[in-house]
């Protein structure tokens, strides 16, 4: 497996919660590294059911594996690595985690071109937003990296290995393959980008943490159509608990309340009002 820059570049970036975790339920576990959030899935001490969803920004792989280490134990490995999606701060630490655990990873079927090596993001639209994080996005890096056969498509049936009880929903916008997991029995939402708690495009907020309901970062989401879409069919699932990829967990009416109103109100809310990428 050759590597690349959306899994070598660091960027020098980071919130007040890096390097903090936070049990969300018995069996969810969401730990932020720089300015993303990971989460582990699976109960300490049943190894069988442990799970790590995305893995990460570059450079963050010794943070993920301590933090496993600390909750599961000092020879327990996931079972596998599941991700929402293969932006940089998702991806950057998996060449590293693969070769320390040695597990299979899971993508949706549309999201693989950008895991094999054949198929980069677009650049980041540095114009949806005055932020500076915006401003700064076109130096993110966007190409794609090769899992080779290490990666496989999810099944078809909505399924997620490893994950009883969970499902995965297809939730695009942000990126083609982009997904959300879903548990039905306690309503747990792992959101992945298709919505955030922070204003992802400001370094203040970012810096911060600042809780406040949010479309995908503007700047790499090409497809706005189909993220308000996903929005909605997340909304209708009326989840008590979400882990978001980026900002704080949410639960309870709190996110009862923001939710209904992002997917009633995404075009003003969400949508910027110039970029790029607003025809596609």
């Amino acid at each position: 497996m050759n590597g690349s820059t959306s899994t070598e570049r660091y960027i020098p970036m980071t919130t007040v919660k890096s390097g903090h975790g936070k049990e969300v339920a018995p069996d969810i576990y969401s730990f932020t590294i720089q300015f993303v959030n990971v989460c582990f899935v699976g109960t300490p001490g049943q190894e069988e059911d442990w799970v790590l969803i995305d893995a990460g920004t570059p450079k963050s792989a010794p943070k993920i594996i301590e933090e496993a280490k600390e909750r599961f134990g000092e020879h327990v490995k996931p079972r596998a690595i599941v991700l929402t999606h293969a932006h940089f701060d998702h991806i950057g630490a998996i060449m590293e985690l693969i070769e320390e655990w040695d597990v299979p990873i899971y993508a949706h079927t549309l999201e693989l071109p950008y895991l094999t090596g054949k198929k980069n993001y677009p650049i980041p639209d540095s114009s949806v937003d005055a932020g500076l994080i915006a401003k700064l996005s076109p130096m993110f890096p966007t190409e794609a990296i090769d899992l080779g056969s290490r990666i496989q498509a999810l099944p078809d049936d909505g399924s997620i290995p490893f994950m009883k009880g969970w499902r995965w929903i297809h939730t695009p916008g942000h990126t083609e393959g982009h997904i959300s997991l879903f548990r039905d029995i306690d309503r747990a939402l792992i959101v992945g980008d298709a919505f955030v708690t922070v204003k992802q495009e400001s370094l203040y907020s970012v810096l911060t943490q600042q809780l406040d309901i949010h479309g995908p970062p503007k700047y790499l989401t090409p497809d706005w159509d189909s993220s308000w879409e996903s929005v909605k069919l997340l909304e209708k699932l009326k989840p008590l608990l979400a882990i978001t990829g980026h900002g704080h967990p949410v639960s309870g009416e709190w996110l009862a309340n923001n939710l209904a109103i992002l997917a009633k109100d995404f075009d003003k809310m969400a949508i910027p009002k110039h970029g790029k990428y607003l025809n596609n």
